[in-house]
């Protein structure tokens, strides 16, 4: 099964990382947060990925094609018959990485649509290259495969960004409540998808994954909703950013699932 990650948007409201770099490669603990996701889904047995690349994604392209000098020790021989000796070996040797120019300007369902004929008529999972979960990948799948429906969204139900208050009839303060977690589900990505959704995907260079193609999908009652209790945590802002890697380097990163 292929893991088809969106990896090409501008991330504006992380300017003070992306005007340098797409938003997947801002670095959480010295690695990319995309190599973070994968390493989620390869602790799951899902190696091979496609990438959906755009803005500054000649980055992302020579970051793996550089991966085993820029992870391991190595020794260049210099002259006419020179050549590189690595030393040593990373624990990614096993994964397969396909890179997809899917365009500065489109959408997220267009670029899941311009990278089908890598997916070759096969069960897929399809996820932003910008959040991290210690989301179960092989329950989600078995969870997918068991309703037979044509695809899958992960919900969750995150932390209130506010702190909130409780007052009662006499407008009097009773409670003050930290951030608690929300009643209501929002969707986390990780989808999982049957090949037949590309027909929901035709010519959407500017549409939203999550607007049109679910909204048709659902209308059709052919979209199940995957409920995740854990850790999950989107890196939309450079706070964010900075959290994740206070948590990386605490020791306590929920999204380590590998290791």
């Amino acid at each position: 099964m292929k893991a088809v990650l969106l990896a090409g948007g501008l991330g504006t409201r992380m300017r003070e990382e992306t005007e340098f770099r797409p938003k997947p490669m801002v670095e959480i603990g010295g690695k990319p947060v995309l190599w973070h996701l994968m390493k989620t889904f390869a602790a799951h047995g899902v190696t091979d990925f496609v990438i959906c690349a755009g803005y500054k994604g000649e980055q992302i392209k020579e970051y793996f094609l550089n991966y085993a000098a820029l992870t391991n020790d190595f020794t260049v021989r210099l002259g006419r018959d020179g050549g590189v000796s690595f030393h040593g070996d990373h624990l990614e040797r096993d994964w397969t990485v396909t890179i997809v120019d899917t365009g500065q300007e489109t959408l997220t369902a267009g670029r899941v649509e311009r990278v089908e004929e890598y997916v070759e008529g096969e069960r897929f999972v399809v996820t932003y290259g910008d959040g991290l979960a210690d989301i179960d990948v092989t329950a989600l799948i078995a969870f997918h495969a068991g309703h037979g429906l044509r695809a899958t969204i992960t919900t969750v139900r995150p932390l209130s960004r506010f702190g909130l208050v409780d007052v009662d009839d006499q407008h009097l303060v009773t409670r003050f409540r930290e951030k608690p977690q929300m009643e209501d589900w929002v969707s986390a990505g990780f989808f999982v998808f049957e090949p037949e959704v590309f027909d929901y995907l035709r010519d959407s260079d500017a549409v939203m994954l999550e607007h049109e193609p679910l909204a048709r999908l659902a209308a059709e009652r052919q979209l199940a909703a995957y409920r995740h209790e854990g850790f999950w945590q989107p890196m939309d802002t450079y706070r964010e950013s900075q959290q994740l890697n206070q948590m990386w380097a605490s020791g306590a990163a929920p999204w380590k699932v590998w290791s």
